[in-house]
């Protein structure tokens, strides 16, 4: 067996607020440094040794993967102008690959689908094959896409390294060309203007910080770009786009607490921007063009006075500050407003009401006053489903195209026509193999925090395989003497992020082996509204931490799992609540799998000079001026409270090019846990970036790994633990 590496030692002093650390790892920032490779080198090695004994059953639940997968398939078409897009997916192949077929002038109807997804739709032109352009790269990622409103020309951006500065190309879709113009260091959003003449894209600073946007002439060169807007205010980052109606185009800048946006007639796309209300602290707001009675409106959906958000409609020109605002959606405790957006002929209001995502339309035939919209949920289904709309990009479009899931229902695409309140399903993702949903169980549970707080547990398990839960799926009490089960709880828990049910193939090879999947809503996230998010960050940080420790622990009293039945999952900020629960309670826990960790925040956050630390201070607290927030950091960083104490086994996942958490977070993080003893390994991709390896067969080996130590960990690893009979086949 390969010894696990030691990382040598090299002090390094940091000194704030009149407190002194010595660092003895702090020399791994540097990834240029031979040193530091050949130490990841080292990590990498010893991690392969560790889990050899588990090729095997990687190898069955990658084949497991692609059985279930239906490997050559065709989405569903979009229009968009004259043309009908869809991606498809070819057996083998990495990427998808975005095709067109002209669209007859007032069809709605897209195409219907192919009896032989392999075969190529009647007219069909291929607008990019991404696995052409990732030839030769083993990363390779588009952060732009967008063409012309008269079909001609697209624009594309590539990132080749995985750290998310892309190069931006033109190419002329009828011949093929790919026109001189090439800018470099691109961030991704990039468009044209709505007459095809100009490029609008952003550029980000040292600190990978998107701040200035720019106007490229197609044809013209690079150097002549024309400065559009810069951001000077290093919390801020910037962004542009185009309204539905492409009849403005807009720039908003914003932190995680202000945002202030910019428009301009996009009929002069050389012409000045005018903001629409000026920036105020703790304010944040987005803009929408409607058109109303025959009159042209902002839709401004915003948190002043209104923790929750609310919709107004001004006249274009005013803000919701004049005396003319309406309000089109009133603000409503514990209803957290997320946007509306608007069409010829309807508005669309997305919100989250006790936990679950939630989608209203609004007809606007025969409405005169923006106080007479009218919203109506759309209804898709019982249970724990998400909904959304997307892929909607005409302003004219009769009808919204809806997406919705559950845990244990697969994805479905469907049409809903706003004028009669008809569905169309258009496509179900299939689950090859004899999937059935009625094998698999979902709920909602509930642990109760320390202060009283009651916390949402999402749970989906196999039916029969599950005893604590099959006997108290109608009743939510537990019966008595029932045997818990192997469980992987998940937790993220910031930025106000929602964690929503969703379908997983991948899910199903855990699932199938009798573990139960668990998502801990913990505050810090969204799912509850803005106080939710308020009360699980900067100086309340410490509650995402612990109430993962009460939902893990109510898992264990009700009899749901036990601690060496249990592991815990989290990734990025969701890593760094994987280090603090390591330390916290390790005793509850069998294994811990930390996904891009950031578990060294306090080092990170306290230098202005790394990658994104100043926008990040509206989350974290701001510890290089703020003693309090300093020792409080430095309080809970998974890095700086590593004790001496059993920790449970631990996989830490990174990448070398990842420049949101630095690869030297958990290559830190790993060193330190091993003086005190921890079983640790840790995986480092050379060639990703922060969502990890591209490319869906390397994807799905990169989860099935994840997936392998999982299964080893509970104990369900042997060839006997494979999926019961009666589990769908991936033969």
């Amino acid at each position: 067996m390969t010894d696990a590496p030691l990382a040598k030692t090299i002090p390094t002093t940091r000194t704030h607020h009149g407190d002194t650390v010595v660092d003895p790892y702090e020399w791994m920032r540097d990834k240029e440094d031979p040193e530091v490779l050949a130490h990841l080198a080292a990590e990498n090695a010893y991690a392969e040794a560790r889990t050899a004994h588990l090729d095997p059953l990687r190898e069955r639940i990658v084949a497991e993967i692609r059985g279930r997968v239906r490997e050559t398939d065709m989405g569903v078409p979009v229009r968009e102008g004259d043309w009908w897009y869809y991606g498809r997916t070819i057996e083998g192949s990495q990427y998808a690959v975005q095709c067109r077929i002209p669209a007859e002038p007032g069809d709605w109807t897209p195409p219907p689908p192919l009896d032989d997804p392999s075969q190529p739709r009647e007219g069909e032109q291929i607008v990019l094959d991404a696995n052409a352009e990732a030839e030769g790269h083993d990363f390779f990622s588009l952060g732009s896409l967008d063409i012309t409103p008269d079909g001609h020309r697209m624009l594309f951006a590539v990132d080749t390294e995985g750290d998310e500065r892309y190069v931006l190309r033109i190419r002329d879709l009828a011949t093929g060309e790919t026109l001189p113009d090439s800018i470099e260091g691109t961030a991704s959003g990039a468009f044209f203007s709505p007459d095809g003449r100009f490029v609008f894209y952003s550029t980000v600073d040292d600190s990978w910080r998107p701040d200035t946007v720019w106007r490229h002439e197609v044809g013209t060169d690079h150097a002549d770009d024309v400065r559009v807007f810069h951001e000077p205010d290093d919390s801020f980052w910037v962004g542009a786009g185009l309204t539905r109606s492409q009849r403005y185009l807009v720039i908003e800048a914003a932190s995680s607490v202000t945002s202030e946006t910019r428009y301009l007639d996009a009929s002069d796309p050389t012409g000045e921007f005018t903001i629409v209300q000026p920036r105020a602290a703790d304010v944040e707001y987005d803009v929408d063009h409607a058109v109303i009675g025959g009159r042209d409106w902002w839709l401004i959906t915003h948190n002043e006075d209104a923790p929750d958000f609310q919709v107004v409609a001004v006249p274009i020109g005013e803000d919701a500050r004049s005396e003319h605002a309406v309000t089109v959606v009133p603000h409503v405790p514990g209803r957290r407003v997320e946007g509306v957006d608007a069409f010829e002929g309807f508005l669309v209001l997305d919100s989250r009401r006790e936990g679950m995502p939630r989608t209203a339309v609004a007809p606007l035939a025969g409405v005169a006053d923006p106080r007479a919209v009218d919203f109506v949920e759309l209804e898709v289904g019982a249970g724990l489903v998400s909904i959304g709309a997307s892929g909607n990009p005409e302003w004219r479009q009769p009808m919204l195209r809806v997406g919705y899931t559950s845990f244990v229902e697969p994805a479905t695409v469907a049409n809903y026509t706003v004028a009669t309140g008809e569905w169309t399903v258009l496509k179900r993702q299939p689950v090859l193999g004899g999937y059935d949903p009625a094998a698999y169980a979902e709920r909602r549970d509930w642990a109760v925090a320390a202060d009283g707080t009651r916390i949402p547990i999402s749970l989906v398990w196999k039916r029969g395989l599950a005893p604590a839960l099959d006997v108290t799926e109608e009743t939510a009490s537990v019966g008595a003497g029932a045997v818990p089960s192997p469980t992987l709880l998940y937790g993220y828990g910031s930025y106000e992020a929602s964690m929503d049910p969703g379908f997983s193939i991948p899910r199903l090879t855990l699932l199938d082996r009798g573990v139960v999947f668990a998502i801990a809503h913990v505050r810090g996230g969204g799912e509850m509204g803005r106080q939710w998010y308020e009360s699980g960050k900067k100086l309340q940080k410490r509650t995402t931490f612990t109430d993962f420790v009460a939902v893990a622990q109510h898992l264990v009293d009700s009899g749901v799992s036990s601690p060496q039945q249990l592991v815990a999952e989290g990734g990025s900020a969701g890593g760094l609540l994987m280090g603090a629960v390591a330390n916290l309670a390790p005793q509850l826990f069998a294994g811990i799998l930390a996904d891009v960790p950031f578990v060294d925040p306090l080092t990170s956050i306290l230098d202005p000079s790394l990658p994104l630390t100043v926008i990040e201070w509206d989350e974290w607290g701001d510890p290089l001026h703020d003693a309090e927030v300093y020792a409080y950091m430095k309080g809970y960083s998974p890095y700086e409270n590593v004790t001496e104490q059993p920790y449970p086994r631990i996989l830490a996942v990174t990448s070398l090019n990842d420049t949101r958490v630095l690869y030297v977070e958990p290559a830190k993080w790993v060193a330190r846990l091993r003086e005190v003893g921890a079983d640790v390994i840790m995986r480092c991709e050379m060639e990703a970036g922060h969502g990890g390896v591209s490319g869906r067969y390397s994807a799905w080996n990169q989860r099935a790994i994840e997936l392998a130590w999982i299964l080893d960990v509970l104990g369900l690893a042997a060839p006997a633990a494979e999926p019961a009979a009666g589990a769908a086949s991936a033969e």
